[in-house]
């Protein structure tokens, strides 16, 4: 069904006015439910022009494929034609790989594509498709994260990047992400067959499920790079290696952008921090204003740039228009300048422009690790020095609550922006009978939940002697007197008290009986006073899934 632009006009009117008409018809909800309403709301946005664009997309193809049959009637009313061994007129593939280059329109007027700087794949229709691709066809996740590898004369950190990229998603992460490694060595069978099985065999799991995909270019993707002009005083080596990359780098980017809302460009040889998926799907959607085109999360090369997937073809185009040119981060670059600098102002009001739709998030979430690069006899120990500063927090997605604390809030350090994963809780001297309180709206069944205190650089402010309390909603169906609730302590206002921090780590964590049924609250409750301030540096509760029979 084609989506009118009247429609997407009025949705994304409808997104906008949503929250404020909210805050105004509701001026008593707890803000939580307010911001969580919000980020909904830009995630609900973001996926719409990502379903737009692939429907344009098809609209294009269903095009293509009308003019493609217009050539075919046509050829085939040529007179004096023979048919090959697939059943297509020879006189008239001449006259498909020359509608090829136009995309197939049988207008007066055409727009370019890809066969313009790369004429080379004319009338070679499975070049621009993978040779080598395990998949599960996992699509419509959140984010699509690319790595391409090719063979290094010394060290191999394919395995470490993945392991540390699958090592830091939780459980519901793992569901709302693709990893695409791209094995770009088009000419080395061997190689591609060996790196799939090394990857088989140490990520059969990840693979099995769909979280992880392999795929490998094919040979006739790549032109002739002999055939390259050397430029900027390169050898030759050099330009053939950057050429390439950017061909990679295109390949990934046009394989990966109808599979997720965003897409992020990674290396082979990087490790990330905990929880990398969740910062940068908030970061994105917390942007008040969505006319950015780049967020970073590395400041190194071109690790860790995230994109709108909408964004993709014109990026694509613009690198294969200069793939012979220049390295794909000065490309990147140049695209940057093209797009907001006005060349009648100064540099500094183009830094300020470019600044405003190229983001950088602090501190990095990947570490080059690294020390010989793919370009043959190159050593390069490149690190980016924010990633050594200690994650300050941990995000999670949490379930709807409404979410208060007796402590005093230093900052802008608050509860319900802690509770949804932007920053850490920082609480002024907890005293006896301070509380910490997560009501969820509704109750719901609680699997699992842990508390973190303290961080690198305040690893003293925790909570110490205090203690985790659920309170059980009316309609569990748990009586007072049952067994499971008369196996734990019972607090005066009714709260099971269920476990406590340990004082050495500052960490609590466990799992709620499925026989409380359905939880109403839970709270932290500090049983005696400290001289430390305190901070929660990661909150997670995870619902019990939702079991659905037919």
């Amino acid at each position: 069904m084609k989506i009118q632009p009247q429609n997407v006009i009025c949705t994304l009117t409808a997104i906008v006015l949503t929250p404020f008409l909210w805050m105004i018809v509701f001026p008593g909800n707890d803000l939580t439910e307010v911001d969580l309403l919000e980020k909904h709301l830009a995630e609900l946005r973001d996926r719409l022009h990502y379903a737009e664009s692939l429907n344009q997309e098809r609209e294009r193809d269903l095009i293509n494929l009308r003019n493609q049959m217009k050539l075919m009637i046509q050829a085939r009313r040529q007179s004096n034609m023979s048919l090959d061994d697939d059943g297509v007129p020879r006189t008239a593939q001449d006259t498909f790989a020359n509608a090829s280059l136009f995309g197939g329109n049988l207008v007066d007027m055409s727009l370019p594509n890809m066969f313009h700087y790369l004429p080379h794949l004319i009338g070679k229709p499975d070049s621009i498709s993978p040779s080598v691709k395990y998949s599960q066809g996992r699509v419509g996740v959140s984010v699509v994260i690319g790595i391409p590898t090719i063979k290094r004369v010394q060290g191999n950190y394919l395995s470490q990047t993945l392991q540390s990229l699958i090592d830091g998603l939780n459980e519901d992460e793992c569901l709302d992400v693709l990893l695409v490694v791209l094995v770009a060595e088009a000419e080395d069978a061997d190689y591609i067959r060996n790196t799939v099985d090394d990857i088989k065999l140490n990520f059969k799991d990840a693979l099995s499920v769909g979280l992880l995909e392999i795929i490998a270019p094919s040979s006739n993707f790549y032109p002739n790079m002999n055939d390259i002009a050397d430029r900027f005083g390169d050898t030759t080596e050099r330009v053939k290696w950057r050429t390439k990359q950017n061909l990679d780098y295109t390949f990934l980017m046009m394989y990966a952008h109808s599979r997720g809302t965003y897409y992020v460009q990674l290396e082979d040889d990087v490790i990330a921090k905990p929880g990398y998926l969740t910062i940068m799907k908030n970061f994105a959607l917390n942007q008040k204003l969505n006319d950015w085109l780049l967020l970073e999360f590395s400041h190194l090369g071109f690790i860790g740039k995230l994109f709108k997937s909408t964004d993709l073809p014109f990026i694509v185009e613009f690198f294969l228009m200069f793939h012979k040119d220049k390295p794909v981060d000065w490309l990147l670059d140049h695209l940057l300048y093209v797009k907001v600098c006005n060349p009648e102002k100064d540099n500094k009001h183009c830094q300020r422009s470019v600044a405003e739709v190229r983001v950088r998030y602090k501190p990095s979430l990947f570490q080059h690790i690294g020390t010989y690069s793919s370009l043959k006899g190159k050593v390069q120990k490149l690190k980016d020095k924010d990633f050594g500063k200690g994650a300050m927090h941990r995000p999670h997605i949490n379930p709807n609550a409404e979410v208060s604390t007796t402590l005093r809030v230093h900052d802008q350090y608050s509860l319900d922006r802690a509770y949804m994963g932007e920053v850490f809780f920082w609480g002024v001297l907890p005293q006896f009978g301070d509380t910490v309180t997560i009501k969820f709206v509704p109750p719901l069944v609680v699997e699992k939940y842990l508390f973190r205190s303290g961080n690198p650089e305040h690893p003293g402010d925790r909570f110490y002697n205090t203690t985790v309390e659920v309170l059980l909603s009316e309609s569990s169906g748990v009586l007072e007197h049952s067994k499971p609730v008369t196996a734990y302590p019972q607090s005066e206002d009714g709260f099971l008290i269920i476990n406590k921090f340990d004082a050495d780590s500052g960490l609590v964590q466990g799992d709620i009986p499925e026989t409380f049924g359905l939880v109403d609250t839970i709270r932290l409750f500090v049983q005696s006073s400290s001289q430390s301030w305190v901070i929660l540096s990661e909150i997670y509760i995870k619902e019990k899934s939702k079991v659905t029979t037919t």
